[in-house]
């Protein structure tokens, strides 16, 4: 009992805050063979992290402010997984795979400090831009105010404009109840018949948070709504591991209305919007990014919800400023980080005990090992065969029919100049934080679809199983709000684009093939080109270099499953309570000892940081960690996340408008 008194007290003295953690011991990060050399090798650990993406980062910077002893294995040469900014052409600096900033979680950038660590975000006011279908066409363009919008909107449609602010007001209601649910585990479903257990609070709180999503100010707690007038309930209020609690009853919370639009397609829920098909286009995007669906695909409508989430921003030095920062909260706690250290199999001991051997031989024990990497890779892939022989049939085999489908290719792009659009361009004073001298219809995303008709015939082609013909194109160009990126006078264009299989057949005898088959890179990149080029010509004659990542390069390099960007599809039997498998959706894995945190967990999909730190919250707690504890390590502020780290991240020139819009949420990348 002295003993358990005394460890729980040197956690709360370690894990004290977050923002107020100090330095101790040496905390590096070094590559694998130094880490060797100095003598780490075969020691014991308490948690070792396998994969640095920014989950597996967060989950160690938790639990390293926990007070356990953290080692994370990176088999890459630098941290970061899929948020990273690297120089793969000579003076180009790309945020190679994820290229915006938005849904991470606000209470860790406050818990992390990661503004003073050097996060910073630039504004993208305006946020969209579809370019006019010919010379001197009208443009569409978004993200720049009500009247701005409106403006745009009418030119196509007046209906449509009226429409338009209640139908982003509509989605945020959605988004509100949806919102707090990424903090905490799901409820276990297996657990509920138990009546002793506290999963049936926590459920009926997320039905309740789901079903009065219709009604004004759902999934906010109103001001005096919670009232901690007792201790138990202060402890209720921070608890990391649950749920806010509910609203009262709205009169009318519309209780059918969000079941429907989570399984309705994106197609279906515009068509009831809108008219225009640029529109619609536009913001159907959102709905298919990542995945092989159309827009009318069935349940597309909780994509496009799910990035609508949040305000998009560019992060200043790319998206490996965001990680490294991140890293730094780490290492500063105390976590060991390593670099090429790839991690070849997970072990599992029968005294209870779990390590890893890595593809150099060695062998690393720890009381936990947490899977920054895919669930379906660990489990079918990454633990030992003994280990593997334990876990139950019927779960590995819901495991091994995961869907891991998806049709996006990256190509990152040196240019010499900026594109030059034919059609009529908007005009927009730069306000909300955006710099003035700027092109507004370059500051955000630039989409080339102008009907769904076409999107839907760019995923006709996929699942005949051949790259589009006429594929999506979305496009960024970081440096014209961040010119750092690049040599004076160059650009850099970030174009995320679909649908490309992941085994595409031969183009010529339309056997199976392979991207590795001569050609078969360029020849997609090509007909991204072609679509760029009828809106921007002489785009193609200004690139400098690219950088094309089909769905088999997305794996091979960064571990993302079939080239999925959400580890698996985010279709609703594969999200909340059933992601990654049911039963196992509480970052724990079906094998004592073993959890993972990676964007195949609960919430999905993004650069959002919640499943890192929900599975070191869990891993804390099973450790004996009390709720007391555990609030120390997280501030949690589950009751409506404190908003003042944006204003820092953005610095003194995008602060008053970069804060009202991270407020004031908009359904656009």
């Amino acid at each position: 009992m002295a003993a358990a008194a005394t460890a729980v007290a040197a956690t709360r003295r370690a894990g004290a805050a977050l923002r107020h953690v100090t330095a101790r011991s040496a905390s590096t990060i070094s590559s694998s063979s130094s880490a060797a050399a100095a003598g780490t090798s075969g020691g014991k650990w308490d948690v070792i992290v396998v994969g640095g993406g920014h989950n597996g980062l967060v989950a160690a910077a938790y639990l390293a402010a926990g007070g356990r002893r953290v080692l994370v294995l990176e088999a890459r040469h630098m941290v970061g997984g899929a948020a990273v900014t690297e120089e793969v052409i000579p003076g180009y600096h790309f945020s190679r795979a994820s290229y915006v900033y938005g849904m991470f979680r606000p209470h860790i950038v406050d818990d992390l400090r990661l503004s003073s660590r050097g996060l910073r975000l630039l504004p993208r006011v305006p946020s969209s831009f579809t370019p006019g279908d010919g010379v001197g066409a009208p443009s569409l363009t978004l993200g720049g105010g009500a009247a701005f919008d409106a403006a745009q909107i009418a030119q196509f449609s007046a209906r449509d404009a009226a429409a338009y602010p209640r139908y982003c007001a509509w989605l945020d209601r959605f988004a509100s109840a949806l919102r707090p649910l990424y903090d905490a585990p799901p409820p276990d479903p297996y657990a509920i018949a138990d009546v002793s257990a506290p999963w049936r609070r926590r459920l009926g709180n997320a039905l309740y948070l789901m079903a009065t999503a219709g009604g004004r100010g759902a999934g906010r707690v109103p001001t005096g709504a919670v009232t901690p007038s007792s201790a138990k309930t202060r402890r209720r209020a921070r608890d990391p591991l649950k749920p806010p609690t509910p609203p009262p009853p709205h009169p009318h919370p519309q209780i059918p209305e969000l079941p429907h639009f989570l399984t309705s397609s994106a197609a279906g829920v515009l068509n009831r919007w809108f008219d225009s098909d640029v529109l619609k286009a536009t913001l159907a995007t959102d709905a298919v990014i990542g995945s092989v669906a159309p827009p009318s695909g069935a349940q597309t409508a909780y994509v496009l919800l799910h990035h609508c989430m949040a305000t998009w921003y560019n992060v200043a030095g790319g998206m490996g400023a965001l990680t490294r920062a991140i890293a730094g909260a780490a290492t500063e706690a105390g976590c060991e980080v390593r670099t090429g250290a790839r991690v070849k199999t997970i072990t599992a001991n029968e005294d209870g005990g779990t390590g890893v051997e890595l593809a150099s031989g060695e062998r690393l024990r720890a009381g936990v090992v947490v899977a920054n990497v895919d669930p379906h890779t660990t489990l079918t892939q990454l633990l030992e065969a003994g280990a593997a022989a334990d876990v139950a049939p019927a779960t590995r085999r819901h495991m091994e029919s995961t869907d891991l489908r998806s049709g996006g290719v990256k190509i990152n792009v040196a240019l010499d100049a900026l594109p030059r659009f034919v059609c009529a361009l908007p005009k927009h004073d730069g306000a909300g934080g955006a710099d003035a001298g700027t092109p507004a219809h370059l500051r955000g995303t630039i989409h080339f679809e102008h009907s769904m008709a076409a999107l839907e015939a760019a995923a006709a082609d996929a699942a005949a199983g051949r790259p589009s013909a006429t594929p999506l194109v979305e496009m960024t160009v970081p440096t014209v709000l961040d010119p750092a990126l690049a040599p004076p006078d160059k650009h850099v264009a970030l174009l995320f684009c679909q649908y490309a299989p992941y085994a595409p057949r031969n183009a010529a005898t339309g056997a199976p093939g392979s991207w590795d088959d001569a050609g078969a890179r360029d020849a997609f990149a090509d007909r991204v080109f072609a679509v760029i080029e009828r809106a921007a010509p002489g785009f193609t004659a200004s690139v400098v270099g690219r950088d094309i990542l089909t769905p088999l390069d997305l794996e091979r390099t960064f571990g993302l499953p079939r080239g999925n960007i959400f580890h698996s599809a985010m279709s609703l039997d594969q999200l909340y309570w059933n992601r990654p498998v049911p039963g196992a959706a509480q970052y724990r894995s079906p094998v004592p000892g073993l959890y993972w945190a990676s964007a195949g967990t609960h919430p999905g999909g993004g650069v959002i940081g919640a499943a890192g730190h929900n599975a070191a919250m869990q891993v804390l707690a099973d450790g004996g960690e009390t709720p007391d504890a555990l609030s120390r390590i997280s501030s949690g502020f589950r009751n409506g996340a404190p908003e003042g780290h944006i204003p820092a991240a953005l610095g003194a020139a995008g602060a008053a408008g970069g804060g009202a819009r991270w407020r004031h949420r908009t359904p656009l990348r």
